[in-house]
């Protein structure tokens, strides 16, 4: 055992170390400058030779890298990668890039005629047909995505074929099969051809090939939601729920609302209100808070109602704070950084989510404000208190505003002004916004003093609130200091470029500053925004008027008439167009129409009366004007209700110069003198008496006509110059045709005759022959002319 022992032999300790401390003058540095083979290598390119096959030396005896000391070579460094290998031990060339090798051999050639680089490519064009189908669904291009997806699904069967010749079918690329049907039922879908969409992820369902194709019955719920096929949406929505796993929460909680908002199209509230109420039990959120409370509304739970806006007002935005906008110090890095994200794409999506919520919120109060409690203010008060102990601390003021707009809308104004003058010690965004209604409710009332007092207040609070500056405008505006109020108008527009009311009040008052050009402007860019808006189309009509321009201005107008057909005064003005350029007959028929839509414009009345006289067709003309009488003594006998007594009085003598035969004009005109002690009653009494005489005269003869024809008919007449006398004898002059019943009320006459004056439109003729019936007439009309000299028009 012991022979396998071999012991260290004695030495001293010293011989461990020895030979450290030895110098080699190979390492030598020092006296490099006086070593001569050195400097001879440094001054040729000896020293950057290559090696030889023989050994090289320096001329100091030291060891080269590499080299072969005592025929065994020296171990190498890491210096490999650098090409420094055992090769050039042996004498090779120094090549670390491997050119003495020379060139790369060519690559293979690619055999495309082979049937799997066939396949390969048509793979490649059925990937690039998708892409460009889903590229031409985002540019909204349906048609052409519906085409290409068409033309993918083509390719990729012929493909599929080809690939089951030459592999197996184990081998089938699925998840190109799958892309191309999904595009395809997609494309379908968003062309409204929802059978076809249906009957494609059908295909995809069916195959139990394809893994996650379960998914896809929610597409298939939402063509049925779109469909109204509400009963199986709600179908397709569960088998879909069935199938998703529930670590996918997020997907499974958009189904339970999808489910929700179909149950609310069947009317199945309280099946609407499980699904709602599981939502807010596990992930609330705002839509689903909103929908519980509309169906606690819609089944008259008012108290689950108050619950489930608490529930809604509860739902946590997770919105970052706004101080994060705000610099902490004067640092420029930070402020750039600060300006960066201030408005990005995360702020705007911060921004939509806040402004989402506070409509939620402020429609689902205004919704349960008048029912929750027992008054509307008291509602409005509740909501108002739950909201101050919420998140939305804001939104609590923006409530009391609305609650006071509630008002307006109930006629309360006096409620309504008191809950404004309530903010008048808020901050200033509010008492902005208060002061800003308040000065609109004065300006509607014609107090201008107090409009310009809470216009002011509500500027001062808020110097970048457009409709503050509106309204202050619209103060100055009424006391016609134009400039000044295009100011305001111009600042508002500046604060808020999308301010529509004052771009149009800068329009109106170029326009009273006779700035027609600039007006002009002003209306046709608010057209652009505003596209069929009646106003903005008739302000710009009424520009090209004044500019002269009537081709324009009609123009105009019948885009007007397309928006509001029933407008009776732009119809009026198209009339009086026309009527300018000299075309009566499209301007009677819009002059008619007016009248159709609203008969009680005079203006209207006396343009068609004189139309009807112009065109020989007098009756026509009478009734026209005797409705313009009766209308204008309506207003008169208004006024005189009111007690203004003078101008009624000088309102029925402009009647009575327009139509000097209206016995109901006269007879108010004696009155009215009368009673004011006039010396003109006299004169106007004699006039009465004259036209009632002749309302009788004119009464005889219509009865002697109407007896003597009754004679004939019964003596078995067929015609004569008796009858024919008769029936001309009722063709009287105009002015006693006008004339009513002395004891008749006012009303238009109902004789259709034509006038015994009526002039043949086809010229005159040669004189006819005299019959009896015709010199009676013409008796007749010369009697009537000389009763009627004292009646003509002072």
């Amino acid at each position: 055992m012991m022979q396998n022992v071999h012991l260290a032999p004695e030495t001293d300790e010293d011989d461990l170390y020895s030979g450290y401390n030895d110098y080699n003058r190979t390492f030598d540095t020092e006296d490099l400058e006086n070593d001569p083979a050195f400097q001879q290598a440094v001054r040729t390119s000896h020293g950057r030779r290559p090696p030889s096959k023989t050994t090289l030396s320096s001329s100091m005896g030291r060891p080269m890298t590499g080299a072969i000391q005592d025929g065994a070579a020296r171990p190498l460094t890491a210096v490999q990668a650098a090409g420094y290998t055992k090769a050039g031990l042996r004498g090779s060339v120094f090549d670390p890039l491997g050119q003495a090798r020379g060139p790369a051999p060519p690559l293979e050639m690619k055999n495309e005629d082979s049937p799997e680089e066939k396949i390969r490519q048509l793979e490649k064009k059925v990937n690039e047909l998708v892409e460009d189908s889903c590229i031409a669904n985002s540019c909204e291009d349906l048609k052409l995505a519906l085409e290409k997806a068409k033309d993918a699904g083509r390719k990729e069967r012929a493909l599929v074929r080809q690939r089951e010749q030459i592999v197996s079918p184990e081998n089938i690329n699925l998840d190109l099969t799958y892309s191309v049907l999904f595009n395809l039922a997609s494309q379908y879908s968003a062309n409204e051809m929802y059978a076809e969409a249906l009957n494609t992820y059908q295909v995809i369902v069916k195959n139990k090939m394809f893994s996650n194709g379960g998914r896809l019955k929610v597409n298939m719920a939402n063509i049925y939601l779109k469909q109204r096929n509400y009963s199986k949406a709600i179908k397709f929505y569960r088998m879909a729920l069935d199938q998703i796993p529930g670590v996918h929460k997020e997907m499974r909680i958009k189904i339970m609302q999808n489910i929700g908002v179909a149950f609310i199209k069947t009317g199945q509230y309280t099946d609407a209100i499980n699904s709602f109420e599981h939502i807010m039990s596990t992930s609330p959120n705002l839509k689903a808070g909103f929908n519980l409370i509309l169906c606690y509304f819609a089944v008259g739970d008012y108290e689950q109602t108050k619950k489930a806006f608490q529930k809604l007002i509860s739902v946590p935005l997770e919105i970052d704070d706004d101080d994060k906008y705000i610099s902490p110090n004067d640092d420029p890095h930070t402020n750039l950084l600060i300006e960066a994200i201030k408005n990005d794409s995360l702020r705007q999506m911060e921004r939509e989510r806040k402004a989402m919520a506070e409509k939620y919120i402020m429609t689902a109060a205004k919704l349960i404000a008048p029912v929750v409690e027992t008054s509307f203010a008291v509602g409005y008060d509740w909501c108002v208190e739950v909201v101050k102990a919420s998140q939305y601390v804001e939104l609590a003021n923006d409530l009391e505003i609305n609650k006071a707009i509630t008002y307006l809308r109930q006629k309360d104004f006096n409620q309504a002004v008191e809950t404004l003058k309530m903010f008048e010690k808020k901050d200033s965004r509010v008492k902005s916004a208060a002061a800003t209604n308040l000065s609109f409710l004065y300006y509607l009332e014609n107090d201008f003093s107090q409009a310009t007092n809470y216009a002011d207040l509500a500027v001062s609070s808020d110097r970048y609130n457009p409709s503050a500056l509106t309204n202050k405008g619209n103060t100055v505006f009424v006391h016609e200091d134009y400039e000044k109020a295009a100011e305001f108008y111009k600042e508002a527009l500046r604060n808020d470029s999308s301010c529509t009311e004052a771009l149009y009040n800068i329009g109106l008052t170029y326009k009273k500053l006779n700035r027609i050009d600039e007006a002009l402007d002003c209306f046709l860019k608010l057209h652009a925004i505003l596209r069929n808006n009646a106003q903005v189309l008739y302000q710009i009509a009424s520009m090209y008027e004044i500019m002269e321009d009537p081709n324009q201005a009609i123009e105009w107008l019948m885009q007007l008439i397309s928006v509001v057909p029933t407008d009776s005064h732009a119809l009026a003005k198209l009339g009086e167009l026309y009527d300018s350029e000299g075309d009566k007959s499209q301007a009677f028929q819009y002059y008619y129409e007016s009248y159709r839509y609203f008969p009680s414009n005079i203006e209207v009345i006396e343009w068609l009366g004189a139309y009807y006289i112009d065109t020989q067709f007098c009756e026509k003309a009478i009734q026209y004007f005797e409705r313009a009488a009766l209308i204008q003594m309506c207003v008169m006998l208004l006024i005189l209700f009111a007690g203004n007594y003078q101008k009624a009085l000088d309102t029925y003598k402009t009647i009575h110069r327009k139509f000097p035969d209206n016995v109901e004009c006269l007879r108010f005109l004696v009155r009215l003198c009368t009673d004011m002690g006039l010396k003109e009653v006299q004169e106007y009494g004699t006039k009465l008496k004259r036209v009632e005489k002749l309302k009788e005269i004119r009464e005889q003869r219509v009865k002697s006509g109407k007896d003597g024809s009754a004679r004939s008919r019964r003596e078995g007449s067929a015609g004569g110059d008796t009858g024919s006398a008769n029936v001309k004898g009722d063709r009287l002059n105009p002015k006693l045709r006008s004339l009513p019943g002395t004891n008749e009320p006012y009303e238009s006459s109902s004789n259709k005759e034509i006038d015994a004056s009526y002039v043949d439109p086809l010229g005159p003729q040669t004189e006819r022959p005299k019959t009896a019936a015709r010199k009676r007439m013409e008796e007749d009309e010369f009697a009537d002319e000389e009763l009627g000299d004292d009646l003509l028009p002072e």
